[in-house]
This record gives structure tokens, sequence and C-alpha cells, in this order.
């Protein structure tokens, strides 16, 4: 108990002083959004050491009422043990119209690359996650693209924790994470800071390869102009098959965030 209690309070400390850095470098005004975010996850363990991965996520925001992004990422995993996953991949995203009244959808392509570590102490599971991403954006002035391309380089660290704690009538867990993401290039703020994604909610497996975590996510995200506060309903399914001869393995608790 002492060990999660020190885990859970690092991780609070953590997202406080995101937000505490954030707020102190600017006086920016705060927006408030509703949003809905749903994903289909996928990982597949067709050996000891590789397998690949997909994702495809929708975001709306106005809750349901505007389209915020749709994105897919690929990828390939490599396995060292049994808790430590290396991940090299290629992920797209289509972003909406940046003004009312504007029609022209841009697009975004993106290459990472993904340490994942899983470990814990009792039923406890904590996912540590350090994603880096070369990300091309295309630019989009007066409702005409330009054909040139805004590169920026990303790092993410993300924490999480899932604790079991029921098995009937489901296995049922609780889900806790953060994630802090910083950027880097020419067109970015100059302070760096990205967004920060605070998680809370409920583990719920449906069958041995599939799962779903249902809960809340708090986005705070730095615009040139203004911070966004995004208050999102986010409801992530998975599936993770394991092709080999029946074995199992220690599947993600938490999921592939955009």
């Amino acid at each position: 108990m002492r060990e999660r209690a020190r885990v859970a309070w690092a991780l609070v400390f953590v997202h406080a002083l995101v937000a505490r850095l954030a707020y102190a470098q600017s006086e920016k005004q705060v927006e408030h959004n509703a949003q809905v975010w749903v994903s289909l996850n996928g990982t597949i363990r067709a050996s000891d050491g590789w397998g690949p991965v997909a994702d495809f996520h929708l975001r709306r925001d106005e809750f349901l009422a505007e389209p915020s992004f749709y994105f897919v990422r690929l990828g390939a995993n490599r396995w060292v043990g049994e808790k430590l996953t290396l991940t090299l991949g290629y992920a797209h995203m289509w972003l909406p119209p940046a003004e009312d009244g504007w029609q022209t959808w841009s697009h975004e392509n993106r290459i990472y690359q993904q340490v994942q570590y899983l470990s814990g102490g009792g039923r406890l599971v904590v996912l540590q996650r350090l994603r880096n991403e070369q990300r091309w954006r295309q630019q989009v002035v007066n409702d005409v693209k330009t054909g040139e391309n805004d590169f920026s380089d990303r790092v993410r660290y993300l924490l999480g924790f899932t604790l079991p704690v029921a098995a009937k009538p489901v296995p049922l867990g609780l889900v806790l994470s953060d994630e802090v993401l910083l950027q880097f290039g020419s067109r970015v703020v100059p302070d760096t800071f990205d967004q920060n994604r605070l998680f809370g909610g409920v583990k719920v497996s449906l069958a041995r390869n599939w799962s779903f975590d249902l809960g809340y996510m708090q986005v705070y995200q730095q615009q040139p102009d203004h911070y966004d506060l995004n208050h999102t309903l986010r409801w992530f399914f998975y599936w993770t098959p394991d092709l080999r001869d029946g074995r199992s393995w220690d599947r993600q608790p938490v999921g592939g965030e955009e």
C-alpha cells in the first residue's frame, strides 16, 4: 500500500507541476470545450518477439456536434521480455477546417518511436510510456493549401495505473493516467508545452481478447493565443489477440491515445 500511495502522489505532483508551469508562462485566456473521444486499439502478439499494432481514433468537439479529428496509427512492436516493448510506426491525421466558413481539410503525417514498460506490486499494474513523434502538418491559408508543411518534434511521457477491483460479473479495474506532451520546432510557441492529459475511469474485460476503458479525460492544451481546457468523455476499445499457441501475455492497462 505504501508503494501504491507513493506512485499515486507522484502522478498528482507531476500533473500539478505541469499545469502550474503552463499557467506561469502566460496569462492567456482559458477556453472550455466538451468532447467525445472514441477509439479502437489493436495489439497482436504474433510471436515471442514481434507483432503489429494499429489504432483508429475519432474525436468530436462540442460533445458530438463538430469534428475534431480522425486518426489512424500503424506500427510494429518488439517485445524485449514480457514487460518492455519497443515500437516504430507511422500515423496519419485528418483535421477539419480551421476557421468558420472554410471548407479545406488538412492532413498531418507522423513517424513515431516508442518505449513502454510494465511494472507494479501486488495487483497494481503500472505503465510507463515514452513516445517521440516527428510531425508534418499541411499549411492552409485563407482556406487554400499552400503546398508547404509545418514540422515539429513532440516528446510524450505517460504514467498509468490499473487496479483490479472485481472479478464478477465481469473483470473490472480502476484506471488512472497522466500524460505530458512537449513539442519543438520553428513554429512552436516559445515555452514548448503542448498539453497535459489526465484520465480517470474504469476498465472492463469483455472477453479474452477484448476490453475497454471508459471515463473522463481532462485535456489542457496550449494554443498560440489561449489555452484549451477540454472536458472529454473517453471510450477506448482494445483488441489484444495472442497467436502463440494459446499462451497469454500482460495486456496494456492504458491504451494508445492520439
